[in-house]
């Protein structure tokens, strides 16, 4: 890291690492009756708990040198000006303004846009309105029981979380369905459900050319045509987008159109229009607590100390993890059903925003960028790849998640589950000593040739990094919090690692490909000569396999 200007800092870290060495975390709790309280940091009732960290008090303010070297707070300011930070598209990354709630100006390129945002919120969230309350009916006048959000990527990964997430505050309003795969299973399985008559499909794509969007929207249009007859297109259909010509082209009135800024990048674009299923699904009273839970982090990273700022030390811990350990992976572990698809949002969140191999001028970056981000709810994981986490040979730092309180669930389910998250997070932290598994073991009565033989298979080493979120909780407002926090964190690191997290080139060239290769698929008159031997081969063998 010589060229960058944090190398002195990341210098440091190096070197205190190595005065670390092999100190294990739980000495460090022994140590330090106060630990706790030295490490967490607070957000109203959210509460992040870092003190599982391999970290001590001479850690933290290295970290804190490197944020200052990497000019965090700096680029910060820049972002929240709505300075051109996607630096390769030219644009801002300016998504905080659409859950901007406090009434102050946003300004990119020297125009305040939060009229045009709320006028187009008000818009969708009216919409969204008259679809839960009945006003708005399909062609036959039935209401609609059924929402399908059509989208991929950044149009379905956050509608499609978040509305799982927030179930129980749907109450009467219409079911929500996702679907995003262009596998013709997605869409068959979720219209076989449906009653097309009582059925509103929303096609999100911000191009209207997304292309395993547009075949599933072509499918799901026919569906409708089939059932209800043509005219009943523009009754059962609505999209967000900004391609009108398109729209209209396809048969959805304009009034059904609502549309969000090149400045929202797909992967920060639930707060905008693509918000709209989960919207109808949670209303708008919801939908709107959703957006104020963001806007308290937004606040909160804006105005918090470093040593206070949630999504600053998530960033900075993250980079200890990645670039001084060495360790290439992170789980996201919520101890909630309904999160279930969290770890997968964070997935394009993190990796797609900073999964990059060049700096912001272009040049190769010399260290690593984003980790392997994964994750299923407990207490589910414990019983499938927990073994890993505590005896395997990587180590994994984890992000724990549990709310104090049950949301529309048994209380003593709950306090089961919280038991098990607290349990499974010190269990990482503590590991199990030889000497502490032999006593045990000699206690069940073993012999000093079978406690020999089974001990080295029950020791744990322990020393596994871990962050916990507490909340009251997990409500809409909750959840916004959750995501903003990670969208900031994503951020941070960006600057830490000089990389731009607003584009995604990377996703180009397997777009190309396929459009290339579809055709060639498709008919199998099409020659193969020019393809590489795998592809080619792959093509032929397929097509054997049709003449069988």
């Amino acid at each position: 890291m010589s060229n960058n200007p944090s190398a002195a800092a990341f210098s440091a870290l190096n070197a205190h690492k190595t005065h670390l060495g092999s100190t294990h975390v739980a000495e460090l709790f022994a140590h330090n009756p106060l630990r706790f309280q030295h490490f967490h940091a607070r957000l109203d009732d959210l509460l992040f708990d870092y003190s599982k960290q391999r970290v001590t008090q001479a850690t933290m303010p290295l970290l804190f040198d490197l944020a200052r070297a990497a000019d965090v707070e700096g680029r910060r300011k820049a972002l929240f000006a709505g300075e051109i930070v996607n630096t390769t598209e030219g644009r801002a990354a300016m998504h905080m303004a659409l859950r901007n709630m406090s009434g102050k100006p946003i300004m990119i390129e020297g125009r305040d846009v939060m009229g045009d945002v709320a006028a187009e919120r008000d818009k969708y969230l009216t919409f969204a309105t008259k679809v839960r309350d009945g006003t708005l009916r399909g062609t036959g006048g039935a209401p609609f029981t059924d929402v399908v959000n059509i989208g991929i990527g950044g149009s379905d990964l956050g509608p499609a979380m978040a509305a799982r997430a927030l179930s129980p505050f749907g109450g009467d309003g219409p079911r929500p369905h996702f679907v995003s795969n262009v596998d013709g299973a997605d869409l068959g399985d979720t219209l076989k459900t449906l009653d097309p008559a009582r059925t509103l499909f929303i096609i999100s794509s911000k191009t209207f050319t997304t292309q395993e969007t547009m075949t599933n929207a072509a499918s799901a249009r026919a569906f409708v045509a089939k059932a209800l007859g043509e005219a009943a297109v523009g009754d059962h259909f609505a999209a967000v987008s900004t391609k009108l010509d398109l729209v209209a082209k396809f048969g959805i009135k304009s009034d059904r159109v609502f549309g969000f800024w090149d400045w929202v990048g797909g992967r920060y674009s639930i707060w905008s229009a693509i918000g709209l299923a989960l919207a109808i699904s949670i209303g708008r009273e919801n939908f709107e607590a959703f957006l104020h839970g963001a806007h308290d982090v937004d606040t909160h990273f804006t105005d918090a100390p470093l040593d206070k700022n949630i999504p600053v030390l998530m960033a900075l811990l993250g980079v200890w993890n990645r670039n001084v350990w060495f360790y290439g992976s992170h789980a996201v572990i919520p101890y909630d059903q309904r999160m279930g698809r969290f770890s997968a949002y964070l997935q394009q969140l993190e990796m797609e925003s900073n999964g990059k191999s060049v700096t912001r001028a272009g040049e190769p970056v010399m260290h690593a960028t984003a980790p392997v981000i994964w994750g299923e709810p407990g207490t589910n994981g414990q019983h499938a790849f927990f073994q890993m986490l505590h005896q395997g040979t990587d180590i994994i730092p984890i992000d724990f998640m549990v709310a104090a309180e049950p949301t529309d669930a048994d209380p003593h389910h709950h306090d089961l589950l919280v038991a098990n998250c607290l349990a499974q997070s010190e269990a990482m932290m503590r590991g199990r000593a030889r000497d502490e598994v032999e006593a045990i073991l000699r206690k069940q009565g073993m012999s000093d040739s079978e406690i020999t033989k089974l001990a080295p298979h029950k020791v744990f080493a322990g020393n596994r990094p871990s962050s916990t979120f507490m909340y009251r909780r997990l409500d809409p407002r909750t959840l916004g919090r959750l995501v903003a926090l990670y969208e900031h964190k994503v951020f941070v690191q960006s600057v830490i690692w000089d990389i731009n997290a607003f584009d995604q080139w990377g996703v180009e060239l397997g777009k190309e490909l396929c459009n290339r290769l579809a055709p060639i698929v498709s008919d199998a008159s099409q020659p193969t000569e020019g393809l590489d031997a795998s592809t080619a081969g792959l093509i032929n063998y397929r097509r054997l396999m049709g003449e069988g």
